[in-house]
């Protein structure tokens, strides 16, 4: 009976091809076969007889109320992306909402502001929309890390609007690339976000410069936290383990947290990857001049010296501190315009010049960690364009920042290493299972 159950299933399926003066006998055929092959009794009839005895039968459905006697009604569930240059209305009108009542309706709503202030692309939203065209509710994420949405519903002819948590969960990506022009490329290729290439830069930045010592060919393999909501990413986490093959070399690093909440990244042997002093103040830019001690230059047409490195970038980029630190100057001084001198241990200090702006609260004796971002990149001062000018100093003299070697920072007391080799061992045997292979992405 199984055999001929699945007989007549795989014929009902040939049945979408059929041409439409025939379907009505085929599915009579259809319908008939089953109940024979069901109650394993009775003949088919042949066509002629099917078609004599079909008729069309017409029931009302009685409409499903709710407690309160209200008919529901029917709603669909959609979702939609932020496209580039999408506004509310366009939005709106792509989920089948009545655009212009429901915007008229928001607008008036000072708490609906921020629906039309973060559209930002890539955003996913979901919503209940009726048949109709009205809007039932809708899940607005916010921007930034807070994991709060907008919750809009209906409530009778208006809305109302809610501030609520999203319902988060966190899943562990492993992803694998090659280098072929650069960082961003490569991950990119990968379906890796920019937020995991740029803690890629952070965490190896003391070893591999990014800016000039990239190979075609260099892989690396990444171990990350991806942080969802209703089954779709809305943003990255942390890196939990890293693996970077720079022209034959390889580094690796996976995150540990101590019993404190401090964490960061070590060696497979409990050594600190981070440095005393990143590689580059900037994530990613092109060094436009380097350290002389003979330089034309451009504003003041004679040679002088050139005690610095020149980054060019948009005005606007972040500018970090490259080591822990304290502000002994902020503000305008002759050709630098708007500087920053920071102040190290073991009387090292960095210079960073020409910046159109300062973070906020920054002022002389502020206490400043590796990796916070300072100030932005401007053209202030003696330039011709803008860029960042860095100077590395020891008591004062001047060094060039690329030649000078830095040292690590502590590595892991005795008692700490097995704690770390507890949490970084599985992190660190999925860096091995993905290691030169062309996976793309595995949870």
């Amino acid at each position: 009976m199984t055999k001929e159950k699945n007989r007549i299933l795989a014929y009902l399926g040939t049945l979408r091809e059929a041409k439409p003066r025939h379907l009505r006998t085929s599915l009579g055929v259809a319908a008939v076969a089953l109940l024979g092959a069901v109650a394993a009794f009775g003949t088919a009839p042949d066509s002629g007889q099917l078609l004599a005895r079909q008729r069309d039968i017409v029931e009302p459905l009685a409409i499903v109320s709710s407690s309160h006697g209200e008919a529901l009604q029917a709603f669909y569930v959609r979702e939609e992306s932020i496209r580039n240059g999408d506004t509310a209305a366009s939005l709106f009108t792509r989920m089948g909402v009545n655009a212009p009542e429901t915007l008229e309706l928001l607008r008036d709503m000072p708490e609906a502001r921020e629906v039309f202030r973060q559209m930002a692309p890539g955003k996913t939203i979901t919503a209940l929309v009726d048949g109709n065209g009205e809007l039932g509710s809708m899940i607005f994420p916010l921007n930034g890390d807070k994991a709060r949405a907008l919750f809009i519903e209906r409530a009778g002819a208006d809305y109302k609007i809610s501030e609520l948590p999203l319902q988060l969960e966190t899943h562990v990506l492993m992803k694998s690339s090659e280098i072929q022009y650069s960082l961003f490329s490569a991950t990119d290729a990968a379906g890796i976000p920019d937020s995991i290439a740029t803690q890629l830069a952070d965490i190896f930045g003391g070893d591999i410069d990014f800016h000039r010592g990239l190979r075609k060919g260099d892989r690396f393999s990444v171990v990350y936290e991806s942080i969802d909501h209703m089954g779709r990413p809305i943003r990255a986490g942390r890196i939990l383990a890293a693996e970077f093959i720079n022209d034959g070399k390889t580094y690796q690093a996976a995150w540990y947290e101590d019993e404190a909440g401090h964490g960061g990244y070590y060696t497979a042997d409990g050594k600190s990857i981070r440095k005393a002093f990143l590689r580059s103040p900037l994530e990613f830019s092109r060094i436009t001049s380097g350290f002389s001690l003979a330089r034309f230059h451009p504003i003041l047409q004679k040679w002088r010296a050139h005690k610095g490195i020149d980054y060019g970038a948009p005005i606007g980029t972040k500018v970090k501190s490259t080591a822990d630190g304290v502000v002994e100057f902020a503000g305008r001084q002759g050709g630098y315009g708007n500087v920053i001198i920071l102040r190290h241990q073991n009387q090292y200090s960095t210079v960073y010049g020409h910046l159109s702006g300062f973070a906020r609260s920054l002022r002389a004796g502020t206490r400043i960690t590796q990796g916070d971002v300072i100030g932005y990149v401007g053209m202030t001062g003696l330039a011709t364009g803008p860029h960042l000018h860095y100077e590395f100093r020891i008591n004062g003299i001047y060094q060039n920042p690329l030649a000078v070697s830095s040292q690590p920072s502590m590595p892991l007391a005795p008692q700490q290493l097995g704690r770390f080799h507890s949490q970084s061992e599985a992190q660190m045997a999925r860096i091995d299972m993905i290691r030169n292979s062309d996976l793309g992405v595995l949870e």
